[in-house]
This record gives structure tokens, C-alpha cells and sequence, in this order.
């Protein structure tokens, strides 16, 4: 368990405050994590962001009369510090039965106090069920590898040394798949999620990847050090030109986490996939 997440809500009995407490946000620093990987803020190998999305934003009008709408927030992936995913949850529903006098004002709420527990500026979108709507459902790009006949064994922690490629062999693809599932490191409830990997170098064997993905099932961590850790193991197997890899998680509380980890800047969609 990261150390500072002993002291979050997390796994915890709490009262739910329905009126608006920044307070409740709890960081927690990455660099503890960052250490596990050999990492530190000043030697990051990637850029990136961790886009959430929260399907129960609400608040109160003047009139007293309630909204509903659903929130896109963006946070740096070279950030000081995570939010701790109850505490954000409980701060979101503290905003329940607060009067904001436009959304406008909720926003200018949002980012700074996200941004101050994150430690860097954070991007908050605020959208109506209808906009959301009319954006539908995504398919990813690139093969599916899910149906590839691979034999299993292993499930307690990432076994990069199965990882195989063909350094004579370069390409560029996307492979992509559903079965990543990794434990949450405090509750341990189970962490589902959609995996991309997108690259140019050697020629990465999908059957491998598959078997590597499966090798989190029962690992524990959270979700952003799950995706970072995908990509130093091929960064360091397919010393590729370029990489990226992210995941779309399934929502939990309201709130589902997306990170993104990439060698360059890239444009990030925040498609919605058919388990989200």
C-alpha cells in the first residue's frame, strides 16, 4: 500500500457532506511510486495526463432548482501529486447541495481546487447528458488481441520477461485489449479496464503482450501505475521511436480513470468505450 493512502478515506467508513468542502480532497504524492519504478519528477521518459470522468456531478441553481451534468477532468501526468479516488468522490458530492449562480462559476471552482491538490494545473470540461450523449460510443483503433490462444500461469504480479519481439522487424501498429484487470492496492476491489498500446519499432509479439496483460489480474496498484508500468517494460524491450500506451477503466463510484502515457504529445479524445 502507498503509505499516504493509509491515511486517506479509502477503505474507510465516511459521512457523506452534501455541502461544499474542499477539504475533503486528499493528495497523494506520486513520487513514492515513481521510486518503485526507478523514476523521479525529474527523469519522467514520457508525457501524459490522467483524464477522469465524473458521471454525478450536481448542484444547486439560485432558484434552489438542482442540476445534472457530467464532468471531463484532465490531470498532468507529471503532477506532484494523485487524488486519492474516494476523496474526490466525496468532494464532487459535497458540491450536491451547493448553490453555484452559473456553471461558469462551478468550473472556476473546480480547476482551482483541483489544481491545488494535484499540485499542477488541472483541466475541468462540464458537459450536459445531451452532449454526452450525442458523442456515443468509441471503438479503438488497431487489432483486438483478446482472441489469441495463449496458455496462463501466472496472475500475482507483471511478468515483463514475457514479453517477446522481433528487433528485425520494424512496424508501426495498435494492438489493444479488454482483459486488463489489476486490485486496488487499499481495498483490493478489482479494477477493470481496455488497454492500447500504440507503437513504432520492433515488431512486438501480440501473443506475449496478451500474456503479459493477464499477468496483472491480481497485482495491486493503482490504476496510472498500472499504465506506467506497461510502458517502461516496452519502452525498455522495443526501444521504439515512438510509444504510447493508455487505458480506459471502468467507472467506479462515478468516477472512471483514464491515463495516458506517451513519448510525445498527442491529442487526447476521451472516447467513451461500451463499458464505460
Amino acid at each position: 500500500m502507498h503509505p499516504a493512502a493509509e491515511h486517506s478515506p479509502l477503505g474507510k467508513s465516511s459521512e457523506y457532506v452534501s455541502s461544499y468542502t474542499p477539504e475533503l480532497l486528499f493528495p497523494i504524492p506520486r513520487a513514492a511510486k515513481w521510486a518503485e519504478l526507478g523514476l523521479s519528477a525529474e527523469t519522467l521518459p514520457y508525457q501524459g495526463v490522467d483524464v477522469w470522468n465524473c458521471y454525478e456531478l450536481s448542484w444547486l441553481l439560485p432558484s434552489g432548482k438542482p442540476v445534472v451534468a457530467i464532468a471531463e477532468f484532465s490531470v498532468p501526468a507529471d503532477s506532484p501529486n494523485i487524488i486519492e479516488s474516494k476523496s474526490f468522490k466525496l468532494y464532487l458530492n459535497s458540491l450536491n447541495q451547493t448553490v453555484f449562480t452559473s456553471r461558469e462559476a462551478l468550473h472556476e471552482v473546480l480547476v482551482s481546487d483541483l489544481s491545488a491538490a494535484a499540485g499542477k494545473p488541472v483541466g475541468v470540461r462540464i458537459s450536459s447528458l445531451d452532449e454526452i450523449t450525442a458523442q456515443g460510443v468509441a471503438a479503438l483503433p488497431g487489432e483486438c488481441i483478446d482472441e489469441l490462444d495463449i496458455e496462463v500461469s501466472s496472475y500475482d504480479h507483471p511478468r515483463p520477461e514475457l514479453l517477446r519481439c522481433d528487433p528485425a522487424q520494424v512496424v508501426e501498429q495498435s494492438l489493444y485489449s479488454h482483459l486488463l484487470k489489476s486490485n486496488c492496492p487499499v481495498t483490493s476491489q478489482p479494477d477493470w479496464g481496455t488497454v492500447v498500446v500504440e507503437y513504432r519499432g520492433a515488431q512486438l509479439d501480440p501473443a506475449s503482450l496478451l500474456a503479459y496483460i493477464v499477468s496483472f489480474r491480481q497485482h495491486s496498484d493503482f490504476h496510472e501505475q498500472c499504465v506506467e508500468r506497461i510502458f517502461l517494460d516496452l519502452q525498455r524491450l522495443l526501444k521504439p521511436e515512438t510509444l504510447t500506451v493508455y487505458a480506459r477503466y471502468v467507472r467506479r463510484g462515478g468516477l472512471d480513470i483514464n491515463p495516458y502515457r506517451s513519448t510525445h504529445a498527442l491529442p487526447i479524445s476521451n472516447e467513451r468505450l461500451a463499458r464505460q
